[in-house]
């Protein structure tokens, strides 16, 4: 089972609409895919057309009294499964703070999944939390939506800076950008400059557009309603490159997808660092 978790630590930069995409792409490609909604806002949840929870849920998975499989529901989509937000995951940070596996206990909750699903997507709450720091230990693949404003290039060093301090030179980030403006001179000269300095920065880019907007009325993904569009064609090449990059670094992801459909559960997956100094 791959994971691939959104994060970003500020909002509004498109984090919850590249989750919802990524998790119908990866569906779509005959990848049974489970979402996790661990942000308490729950826009997730709400796109996926399910409504978040007020169950106390948090404590009772990091204590151990529910398991994360009892609470996964379907959705209305073919093979892509959804772990609602649960208004206590804004106090998960207190309950993860009381355990000695602090950083690492999420990973353990997800591990039976491998059983069913071939692909697990995170969306991440826009915090550098402990939370945020599970995540970082169990992604395969850190995905990070960035504005194209100077602003961004402060939060993609700080994220570097904190994975360096740590000494966590194995996660592996892919960031790219989104709600892209190109007729704005500072959205091209800053996706320049990044682009110079990261060149791990993956080439799609995310337009700033009514398409993306639409998905909350709508509340489903944009493939499902609109599988021409420009908007959908976007997320599909996100995904290809994100498929791709995950592929040169793990080896042969379709021997996994067997061994899961088989019933089988696989190891989990090393992270593989990224070339960041050009």
């Amino acid at each position: 089972m791959e994971i691939i978790g959104v994060y970003n630590f500020k909002g509004g930069v498109g984090k919850t609409t590249t989750a919802v995409n990524l998790a119908y792409r990866s569906a779509a490609e005959d990848w049974p895919t489970v979402l996790w909604d661990l942000d308490p806002q729950g826009a997730a949840t709400y796109l996926l057309r399910r409504e978040p929870q007020a169950t106390g849920a948090a404590k009772e998975l990091i204590r151990g009294q529910t398991a994360l499989r009892d609470v996964v529901v379907a959705t209305e989509h073919e093979r892509l499964d959804l772990i609602p937000a649960d208004f206590s995951y804004r106090r998960m940070d207190v309950h993860l703070d009381k355990r000695h596996d602090a950083t690492t206990l999420l990973l353990k909750l997800m591990r039976p999944l491998q059983a069913k699903y071939a692909s697990l997507i995170l969306d991440c709450p826009p915090s550098m939390s402990l939370v945020s720091e599970n995540v970082m230990h169990a992604a395969d693949a850190l995905v990070v939506p960035l504005l194209p404003t100077p602003l961004s290039a402060r939060m993609l060093e700080q994220l570097l800076e904190f994975f360096a301090a740590r000494g966590w030179n194995d996660v592996n980030v892919l960031p790219f950008f989104s709600m892209v403006d190109r007729r704005r001179a500072l959205h091209k000269e800053t996706i320049a400059e990044l682009r110079a300095r990261f060149p791990a920065i993956l080439a799609t880019e995310v337009p700033y557009g009514s398409e993306f907007e639409r998905m909350a009325a709508r509340r489903a993904p944009i493939e499902s309603y609109a599988p021409a569009s420009a908007a959908a064609e976007v997320y599909r090449s996100l995904w290809r490159e994100i498929d791709e990059r995950l592929t040169a670094l793990s080896g042969n992801r379709a021997g996994r997808v067997s061994a899961n459909a088989a019933g089988d559960v696989a190891s989990e997956s090393e992270l593989v660092g990224s070339p960041w100094s050009a």
